[in-house]
């Protein structure tokens, strides 16, 4: 037996010695099935398999490096480099490339990313004076993403006239209209959006059978990780290449399907032995992640789903922890838990920052971790936030490269072409836009001949476009003999990008200069990297589409490395940490709201918590608030149904020592005396038992005892024999600081106290609730 095999357990060692025909992998989380691909890959290589004939699809760019690498350390670089592993969408982009011309597309075609696509839907219903409060663009959009999915073409739409009166019913009535705008608009300017890159494979694999044919006769071999999370576009195309040979292998998890909100379907999954015959079942069961305890835990939670593949997850690792439970009285105390565990695990276990991950539902809920994080001193990073290549001046540097290499791209000519500032206003780019549309072209080609042209523009606006003109076709010409980093800075240097960066001396421009030097750092990093492969040019088409295809998991930037996790359950899938903290688990919430309307909706939201509980190596933590602001008000919340579901012996229920209790921000003082009831009867007195003294414990200021004393004795106060310059103090909320001064008198007494953590705060000594520490 070859020695990689020797590392694979006899359930991991089935599936990869398994050569021909359908069968399907059944893999629990952390159970081991990335090893099995990458192992079975690196088999039928050793059996013959040309690598040419083998295709591996991923779910991201960053498991298809992981793989390749470690199928390149078994059988070598050179031939890792032939094989065809990627994201449906990159590879899928690759055929398209090559056959673009039979869909009347140009090769060089543009990937319009979601802000492109918004920025056009956007533009089309202004040009089509709609109401944007009822055609709100990114609804327009998700609207038209999920027509794609489901292989609902413009043509498709209109044909079915319960999808227009279902439009028409909720008062968008142009839907239809738009839709095909859209399409029409994309089409001319030499531009797919990400829907695009499955729904025109699908087109190209139906109306040109001799394509399919190469293509199934070239991929021999198909394998397709994580198989739950396809959608019904992703499914036919791997149906219609795989049909030839048969020779299909898919691996997944029906209990990490979470994508249904983006069309993800698990019926693929669990019907996969109906669409092949003789599927050959093989299941992974032992989890090599985490303890009995998480194991368990996450066993007795996805048990509760009706719909699933029979398995029954289990390790051989030790018992560990138990999952902690934790309640705060609000989202602020969640947080400041949070923080404090973290810091607390960071002590007792010698554990780095990198070590920790905090799951949530939502991005919302993220603001008062951060603020707590902060407060302590902890560096962390938000995924799903901003992309690097989101950034607006990234973006305008990127304008100007997919401009070069496909001049018909309208969104990106708009974008730049009065960026720098060159005189050429809103109106102008308007008359441009009409002027094209009315000679079927675009309106790049009217830009080449705008002298002689007779749209209303006055001559020197004419030169103004003439010359833009002119820079971007000298771009062109150098594109056919520099790489991709030396025609992006001379395009930076001659196009006055880099000037007019430089012109902002604030924190936020030298911050844009920054991002920018960065992005040509990551080009020049690109063009070195593609050196190594075979098939690859370097240059700018191959780096524009590296970069559109990108998930914000691929781009990490440098230190990341030494940060503590912050992103939602779905970003967190396919991940691990030692310790994972899963937030905000309270009706409404997790489960969302929106997610309990069937059962199906309920039984994704619960293997979403089976995805977050799985992440964990070593422990867990959940935790909740019994109020939390949303939507800008104080609500009350109560613990998620999630919870009473795990069984009690996994779990251990911690309570804090001190429950934060609301303060009045309000002295009695100002309402004056309570009247005398006027009810004739004596009200009964009693006597309160004498509070018992306790010398080393600070007296904890109230504005309840404050107002009291203030009554009696407006001069008296509290602290006034307690704190003074130079005493330590322990703030819930700001940490542990020293008292630099203190002034004022009675009620109006304040504090000036430096906080290691938070810095100088001034604070009310009625109102902050203090510890002296010494």
């Amino acid at each position: 037996m070859k020695a990689y095999l020797e590392q694979l357990n006899d359930a991991q060692l089935a599936p990869t010695l398994q050569m021909d025909g359908p069968m399907i992998v059944i893999a629990g989380a952390g159970s081991g099935k990335t090893r099995v691909l990458t192992f079975r890959i690196a088999y039928l290589m050793s059996k013959g398999v040309d690598p040419f004939n083998i295709l591996a699809l991923t779910f991201t760019n960053k498991a298809a490096r992981e793989m390749k690498s470690r199928i390149a350390s078994i059988v070598g670089d050179s031939e890792a480099k032939n094989l065809w592993m990627g994201t449906f969408h990159s590879v899928f982009a690759k055929i398209l490339r090559f056959e673009a011309d039979k869909l009347g597309y140009p090769s060089n075609f543009t990937i319009y990313d979601t802000q492109d696509s918004q920025r056009l839907i956007s533009g089309i219903i202004k040009e089509l004076n709609l109401d944007k409060d009822v055609y709100k663009y990114k609804q327009i959009h998700s609207r038209i993403s999920s027509y794609k999915n489901s292989l609902i073409t413009v043509r498709a739409y209109f044909q079915n006239p319960e999808l227009i009166e279902a439009d028409t019913m909720a008062k968008r009535p142009q839907l239809g209209a738009i839709y095909k705008e859209y399409v029409d608009r994309c089409f001319k300017a030499g531009a797919m959006d990400f829907d695009d890159l499955l729904l025109k494979t699908n087109e190209l694999l139906t109306r040109f059978p001799d394509v399919l044919a190469k293509y199934q006769n070239r991929f021999r071999y198909i394998l397709v990780d994580e198989y739950q999370d396809t959608n019904h576009s992703q499914y036919l195309i791997v149906r219609a290449l795989s049909d030839r040979f048969q020779n299909i292998c898919v691996v997944g998890d029906d209990a990490q399907s979470i994508y249904a909100f983006r069309g993800a379907n698990i019926n693929n999954i669990l019907n996969f032995q109906k669409d092949y015959d003789n599927v050959k079942i093989y299941r992974l069961e032992q989890n090599y992640r985490s303890t009995k305890n998480i194991v368990n835990a996450a066993n007795s939670i996805i048990d509760k789903n009706q719909t699933k593949l029979d398995k029954v997850v289990w390790t051989a690792n030790s018992e560990g922890n138990k999952i902690v439970v934790n309640r705060s009285l609000t989202d602020g105390d969640e947080g400041r838990y949070v923080a404090s565990s973290i810091f607390e695990n960071q002590m007792n276990n010698q554990a780095k920052n990198a070590d920790f991950a905090v799951l949530y539902r939502t991005n919302a809920q993220s603001r008062a971790i951060e603020d707590a994080l902060r407060k302590r001193g902890l560096p962390y990073r938000i995924y799903g936030g901003l992309s690097f290549y989101q950034r607006k001046e990234i973006k305008d540097v990127l304008a100007y490269l997919r401009l070069i290499i496909n001049p018909a791209d309208e969104e990106a000519l708009k974008r730049i072409i009065n960026f720098p500032g060159r005189g050429i206003g809103q109106t102008t780019v308007d008359r441009l836009i009409v002027a094209a549309n009315a000679a079927n072209t675009t309106i790049f080609e009217l830009l080449k001949h705008i002298q002689t042209s007779h749209i209303n523009l006055n001559s020197g606006i004419k030169t103004k476009l003439s010359n833009f003109c002119t820079m971007i076709e000298s771009f062109q010409v150098m594109n056919h003999g520099a790489n991709a980093f030396e025609l992006t800075e001379h395009v930076c240097r001659v196009s006055g990008l880099i000037r007019e960066f430089k012109k902002d001396g604030t924190p936020e421009g030298v911050t844009r200069m920054e991002n920018v030097e960065e992005l040509l750092n990551g080009i020049k990093d690109f063009v070195e990297g593609q050196r190594e492969l075979a098939d690859s040019t370097a240059d700018l088409a191959e780096f524009l589409e590296d970069v559109a295809l990108a998930t914000d998991l691929d781009n990490e930037q440098k230190g990341d490395e030494e940060k503590v996790a912050l992103m939602t359950i779905h970003l967190a899938k396919g991940l691990e940490f030692p310790y994972v903290y899963i937030v905000g688990l309270e009706e409404d919430l997790f489960p969302s709201a929106m997610s309990m309307n069937t059962r199906s909706e309920l039984e994704e939201e619960r293997r979403l918590f089976y995805v977050a509980v799985t992440r964990a190596e070593k422990q867990v933590y959940l935790t909740y608030a019994l109020s939390r602001y949303r939507w800008g008000k104080l609500i009350d919340a109560e613990p998620s149904r999630f919870i009473e579901e795990i069984d009690d012996d996994y779990l251990e229920i911690t309570t804090p020592k001190e429950e934060r209790r609301f303060n009045p921000m309000l002295s009695a003082d100002i309402f004056g005396d309570v009247p005398q009831s006027k009810v004739r009867y004596k009200k009964p007195s009693f006597t309160k038992p004498k509070p018992k003294k306790k010398a080393e414990q600070p007296a904890r200021l109230t504005p309840k005892n404050l107002t009291k004393l203030s009554k009696t004795n407006p001069n008296t106060n509290l602290f006034d024999s307690k704190l003074t310059v130079g005493n330590i103090v322990n703030h819930q909320r700001f940490g542990t600081g020293e008292v630099v001064k203190i002034e004022g008198k009675g009620a109006d007494l304040k504090a000036e106290i430096k906080f290691s953590n938070s810095g100088v705060k001034k604070l009310l000594l009625r109102f902050a609730k203090l510890e002296i520490v010494s």
